[in-house]
């Protein structure tokens, strides 16, 4: 794996500053301070860290860091890049939209080829596509097959043609899908189906309001790679890892990286990139993939652990997409390990918890062996070394994956 450029010359990290993109969430920002809070606390004690939130002022949501890692004193500032507002907005659907949703969702990737191809990289990530459908479909069965059995016991009342017949039926099934939509936190089939059709409301192509968004972000980041920092560390979490590499794409393409200003560093984690870049109307993040792949200002470390079954563990996202060439430098594959870096005890307590395991990337690892070039979010996020130093001396996973399996990519 090739250094990025002016590798050699970056000196340690004294002050850092932190952008975090979340995935498909509803929930405020504020949830992503709480879990690094106590997360970091937790990994401290674990790990001999110390490491001190405080609130941050000015423009942008996020908290400041005070560390002591590793035997030296960190400075961070985090800045959570917000598009929350975008997903409630789009989970705001009727019962008869979201079922539109469904068919129209389920039709993309079928016809499309998508889903036979994303079937060959990991099992794990189209059974968790499925789930949503096949659930949202067993609810309307189980709601139409109650207001049978309604309409059947139940007397007419003598109206004409069984019209009460029917609007027991009717009712009955609208009354039911309301209810599964209404507790759907236990089960998150409605959830998960709003995020799949999201993705897919313009065939794999960001929507209009999003590229606005990313275009925000992007004019952010660049801001701060003017300042003084050591390094600048984008953090893409589930599907807020595609986000972030379009923006940073963009960034280089706009806005030259200067060579003497702060480390640009991008670290995905649990990426669901191909969900994404095999849809027909992704053309956007396919030469967003292939573009950044190639770039020398930055730092890529994609990080995902096949006991989580919500990513496609250990997936190149830019070669599975079909869009590695001859100069391709990133990413740098590597297994978060969750077998092996969690205990035994806390691993059997996780590993059928699949939602959770998802966000394990961002939390406390209690089973780390004190190896350097391990996995540990909060000493990549608040210790000594940029993303390259910390990883530079790392090999690719040797499961990663990397055959071309995307029916729309370059094959390059």
């Amino acid at each position: 794996m090739k250094a990025p450029r002016h590798a050699a010359e970056t000196g340690p990290v004294r002050r850092r500053k932190l952008f975090y993109i979340p995935g498909y969430d509803p929930f405020p920002p504020r949830r992503y301070r709480e879990l690094y809070r106590s997360q970091a606390a937790l990994q401290a004690e674990l790990s001999g860290h110390d490491i001190a939130l405080a609130p941050k002022a000015g423009g942008g949501y996020g908290w400041l860091i005070e560390a002591e890692v590793e035997g030296r004193d960190v400075s961070a500032e985090v800045e959570v890049l917000v598009w929350s507002d975008l997903v409630k907005a789009s989970m705001g659907q009727g019962i008869v939209e979201t079922y539109r949703q469904l068919f129209r969702t389920s039709w993309l990737y079928v016809g499309s080829g998508a889903l036979r191809r994303l079937m060959r990289l990991r099992k794990g990530p189209m059974i968790a596509a499925l789930y949503p459908i096949a659930a949202l479909i067993l609810q309307l069965l189980a709601a139409l097959a109650v207001g049978l059995a309604a309409a059947h016991f139940l007397p007419v009342g003598g109206l004409p043609g069984g019209l009460l017949g029917l609007i027991i039926v009717a009712g009955s099934v609208w009354g039911g899908l309301w209810l599964f939509r209404r507790h759907d936190r236990r089960i998150y089939a409605w959830y998960l189906m709003h995020d799949y059709a999201f993705t897919t409301v313009e065939d794999g192509a960001y929507p209009a309001a999003l590229e606005a968004r990313i275009a925000d972000f992007r004019t952010r980041i660049a801001a701060d790679l003017a300042r003084d920092w050591d390094e600048v560390l984008v953090v893409g979490h589930s599907s807020g890892a595609y986000l972030a590499i379009s923006i940073l794409a963009d960034l280089i393409r706009r806005e030259p990286v200067q060579p003497d200003g702060p480390a640009l560093s991008l670290l995905t984690l649990g990426q669901v990139v191909p969900m994404v870049s095999f849809l027909p109307g992704a053309g956007r993040l396919r030469e967003d993939l292939a573009y950044l792949s190639e770039r020398p200002e930055l730092a890529w470390v994609d990080v995902t652990a096949p006991g989580d079954g919500c990513a496609f563990a250990l997936c190149d996202p830019v070669a599975v997409s079909g869009m590695a060439g001859p100069a391709q430098r990133w990413p740098l594959v590597l297994s978060a390990a969750f077998s092996r870096t969690l205990s035994p005890v806390r691993w059997q307590r996780l590993k059928r918890r699949y939602f959770r395991l998802h966000f394990q990337y961002l939390c406390a690892f209690d089973n780390l062996t004190g190896a350097p070039d391990e996995y540990d979010y909060f000493a990549v996020t608040a210790g000594p070394k940029t993303l390259w130093q910390r990883f530079g001396g790392r090999a690719p996973s040797k499961s990663r994956v990397v055959e071309p399996q995307n029916p729309y990519g370059a094959f390059r």
